[in-house]
């Protein structure tokens, strides 16, 4: 009996070793990359200054000075603080409810059809945007948008009407802005949502079509509730980023165009002209700490709502 004991304890060892090795790598990954650099978060508190007689990080570190929530204060102290806050916020709370609706609308699309070639034909078109950086995805803009030689003022001209000087009219950059970001990220949720259609079990579809149920029923009555919970978790995932922006969507498609800055200066973008025209990494750094510790309350915040709502359908 003992024996019969120490082989199974043998065995289970040697399993968990080898998940061991396998979770390894990961967990490596993520300690370098994810929780080690939370160490500089010290660098929101501190006058970051170089030292020339000893130039290295930590010397610089311990020896510059601290000046505790000051790095903070130019996110607020400006007279442009409430346009990228507004901006930011705004495109965030917007892209979101897009987001949702039209890659939602699109796997149930997807799923529907029977032809298994053209689906997957369409959710590899809708997924490659996905892959591209914005600085590629810039250039696809520049040959819509170009004042000499874009397609659109191209067409406008050809039907008779004035060239728009795109890169100096800011009206229209909200809805350009929106496109882009949804052409280039739609693909990817799509993907999520069709994974967990597909995931239903037919049976439920099977017992509405005999009940009398038409698509659209079935559609209201299986899909969409087998999808919250989905919907839920990435709903919170994206509140979370709220305060934050996608700074090559912002920075590359207008070609840093000044004259659009009330329309396309978010956070980031902000945080990164300040710190270069001031090489201050305190201040930069302090900005990063702020949007984190922000998101992190609109996650708490979401979460509990949604657990109050919905248990089951909650992060954690």
């Amino acid at each position: 009996m003992e024996r019969i004991q120490s082989k199974k304890q043998k065995a289970s060892r040697v399993k968990t070793m080898l998940l061991t090795s396998m979770v390894l790598p990961g967990a490596i990954w993520f300690f370098f990359l994810r929780y080690l650099p939370m160490g500089g978060i010290i660098l929101a508190f501190k006058n970051y200054k170089v030292y020339t007689k000893k130039p290295t990080f930590w010397n610089n570190l311990i020896h510059s000075k601290w000046v505790g929530f000051k790095n903070f204060k130019f996110l607020f102290a400006t007279t442009d603080s409430w346009t990228y806050i507004r901006n930011t916020l705004a495109y965030n709370i917007l892209w979101i409810f897009l987001g949702l609706v039209i890659a939602v609308a699109f796997a149930i699309m997807l799923n529907e059809l029977t032809t298994k070639f053209i689906a997957k034909t369409y959710q590899t078109l809708m997924f490659f945007p996905y892959f591209l950086s914005w600085v590629v995805a810039s250039y696809f803009v520049l040959a819509f948008l170009d004042p000499t030689r874009g397609l659109l003022d191209h067409y406008l001209v050809e039907h008779g009407m004035n060239a728009i000087d795109w890169y100096n009219e800011p009206k229209y950059w909200p809805l350009i802005l929106t496109i882009c970001n949804l052409w280039k990220n739609i693909g990817y949720s799509t993907i999520l949502y069709l994974a967990a259609i597909t995931g239903i079990d037919t049976s439920q579809y099977e017992a509405a079509a005999i009940d009398g149920a038409t698509k659209w029923q079935q559609i209201r009555y299986v899909t969409l509730p087998n999808l919250r919970p989905m919907i839920c978790i990435l709903l919170i995932m994206n509140v979370g980023k709220i305060f934050n922006s996608d700074f090559g969507l912002f920075y590359t498609v207008p070609l840093n165009s000044g004259s659009l800055f009330s329309v396309t200066q978010v956070i980031d973008t902000y945080i990164y002209r300040t710190m270069t025209a001031t090489n201050n990494i305190g201040m930069s750094t302090a900005g990063g700490l702020l949007q984190n510790a922000v998101g992190f309350v609109f996650i708490m915040a979401a979460n509990y709502v949604v657990k109050k709502i919905d248990e089951d359908s909650s992060l954690f």
